[in-house]
Formats: structure tokens, C-alpha cells, sequence
């Protein structure tokens, strides 16, 4: 697996050594993590943060010339953690699908499907291209898997954000209304509102979510309105 400077990944803590944690790479590669990219502020004992066996999610901050990896816990974004935990969890539900199916060639056929995507993506295609299925099972395995995927339902997320809009014209009021015009808001107290986005992800859910509060802030300067994120 290539790994690139600034990508999130899941790893395990595999020592620590004076300052140093050590850790692998979603058994693909190792990497370390120096004490002050642990967690902000003064650490009094590693221990607290990382024990040897604990997955963590990480970001490379560096791949020297040497292929040494420098990771950091502390710089990882809530969401980020998330989506990769979420990420995770729905390529093991994957796998234990296809082990249903294929018994003792799943993981082989798991490695095969994932030099083209992840386990889960494959999956999502063949709800409404099941012919893909031919490349990796037998006609009986590829019926068997897509009983299976039709019948599971699928899993949702929810993303929430609020946010301050107010407007000082003597027809603000208005200005506002068609502001959010056609988006779901809740209104919370003066000039603070809610927003919510549910989907079958949270890549989804935040991409619409970035998509309809840049449209917001467009719309506030235009109808010289102040807004801001909370």
C-alpha cells in the first residue's frame, strides 16, 4: 500500500520507547509518533493516550527520503476519526459477507476485489450491477450474496452543525427567510440555527453538509447578512 503525507489512517500501537510510540499501519507499514504530536498540552504519562495493542487513527505528517513515516494522534480532526472508524467498520461487515458466501477462498477473493476498491464499494455496486459479481463467485454464490444485500438494510449517519446568521438592513427578516429559503433549518434562539444532514455515510453527509453552508455564506454577503459557524 502507498501511504501519502497528510492522509488518515488506522493503526496500532506496537511499543513505546522512551517518548516514542511506535506503530503499524493497518498491517502494511510502520510509523512513529514523537510525544508532542500525542495530545496538546503538557503529557505526564504516555500511557494514558497509547498502550501497546490499542488501534488509534493517525496522520502522516512526513515520509522522509528514508521511507521513515512521522505520524500525529493529536492533529486528527473528530469527523476524520470518524469516517475512518466508520470506514473500518463497514469493511468487516463486508469481509463477514463474503465469508457467508465464499467460506475459506473470502479472504483471497477479499484481496483481489480490493486492488480495484474497497470491499464495501464493491459491495454497493453489485445492489445495481450484480453481474459484477461473475468476476469473483459462481453463479449459485453470486444469487446467494445478492438475496443477502437486498435484504440488509442500509445503515445511516447523522451530521449536525450550527450556526449564527443575523442581518442588520431594516428588512432583514427577509433577507434571512430567503437565505434559507429552501434548506431544512432549525431555528434555535436569536439568530442561531441548526442544521442536519442524514446519510448512508459521513464522507456523504459531510460533503452536503460543506455544499449547503457555502451556499449559505454566499447568499449572507450578498444580502449583507453576518454569519458564522459555531
Amino acid at each position: 500500500m502507498i501511504f501519502k503525507e497528510g492522509e488518515v489512517v488506522l493503526c496500532t500501537v506496537k511499543s513505546i520507547v522512551g517518548t516514542t510510540v511506535f506503530v503499524t499501519m493497518g498491517g502494511e507499514g510502520e510509523g512513529s509518533i514523537v510525544m508532542s504530536e500525542i495530545a496538546p498540552g503538557r503529557i505526564r504519562n504516555l500511557r494514558e493516550y497509547v498502550v501497546p495493542g490499542k488501534k488509534i487513527v493517525c496522520k502522516i505528517l512526513e515520509i522522509n527520503d528514508k521511507g521513515n513515516i512521522h505520524l500525529s494522534l493529536r492533529r486528527v480532526a473528530e469527523k476524520e476519526r470518524k469516517e475512518l472508524l466508520e470506514k473500518g467498520e463497514k469493511e468487516k461487515t463486508a469481509l463477514s459477507i463474503i465469508r457467508t458466501i465464499a467460506k475459506e477462498k473470502a479472504l483471497e477473493i477479499a484481496e483481489e476485489i480490493k486492488k480495484e476498491s474497497s470491499l464495501q464499494d464493491f459491495l454497493q455496486n453489485c445492489r445495481t450491477s450484480p453481474e459484477k459479481l461473475s468476476k469473483f463467485f459462481t453463479k449459485e454464490e453470486a444469487e446467494r450474496l445478492c438475496k443477502i444485500l437486498q435484504e440488509k438494510k442500509e445503515t445511516q449517519v447523522t451530521v449536525s452543525q450550527e450556526f449564527l446568521l443575523s442581518c442588520k438592513e431594516q428588512d432583514g427578516l427577509t433577507r434571512i427567510r430567503s437565505i434559507l429559503g429552501k434548506h431544512d433549518i432549525t431555528y434555535l434562539a436569536a439568530g442561531h440555527y441548526g442544521i442536519k444532514i442524514i446519510a448512508s455515510d459521513y464522507k456523504k453527509a459531510n460533503l452536503e453538509m460543506q455544499k449547503i453552508l457555502e451556499e449559505i455564506e454566499t447568499l449572507a454577503k450578498k444580502n449583507k447578512a453576518e454569519f458564522q459557524l459555531k
